[in-house]
């Protein structure tokens, strides 16, 4: 954000983002006042709308991306705090890192880091309130539709799929 021409989004791509970011230009948050975190689904609920359903992939998703960046924490201690380096040599220590995790991983199937990784995840899986539901975000018109259309398309190919039933809900 400190840089000279500030964050920029590649046209046609976007951040996916949580509540406390607005669902703008080049950013995609999940819906507000609906059912959202990973542990709601996985306790065998099912979406009854395109909202639940988009925030369930959209949560789905950035779960993902925080485990990778947990484990890559895990693995690298260098990454666990707060870095004075130049932004340009910070970059480089994040790709180094990632790199090196994917020679251990090809390297190494059974990775104790990442098993170890997993059975912290599993143990704080309903650490979140089962009813937990978004707060305010304030959105963009052309996002908002943009959105919509997506989660509507995206459930409606759910449902053509044999939405409703619990298993394979997730990716």
């Amino acid at each position: 954000m400190e840089r000279p021409h500030g964050l920029r989004v590649p046209h046609g791509q976007y951040y996916l983002v949580d509540a406390g970011y607005t669902n703008g230009n080049g950013f995609l948050a999940p819906y507000r006042g609906q059912r959202y975190h990973i542990n709601i689904w996985r306790q065998g609920h099912l979406p009854t709308s395109k909202e639940e359903f988009f925030n369930m992939k959209h949560s789905a998703a950035r779960n993902c991306i925080e485990r990778s960046f947990g484990v890559l924490k895990k693995r690298f201690a260098i990454l666990r705090s707060p870095s004075f380096y130049p932004i340009r040599t910070q970059c480089r220590i994040v790709s180094a890192c990632c790199l090196l995790h994917n020679l251990i991983k090809r390297e190494m199937p059974n990775d104790p880091i990442e098993h170890e990784y997993t059975a912290w995840e599993l143990a704080h899986i309903n650490d979140v309130p089962v009813d937990d539901h978004i707060g305010a975000v304030e959105s963009s018109n052309e996002w908002t539709a943009g959105r919509d259309a997506l989660a509507a398309a995206m459930y409606n190919q759910w449902l053509a799929n044999g939405g409703g039933q619990v298993e394979g809900i997730l990716p």
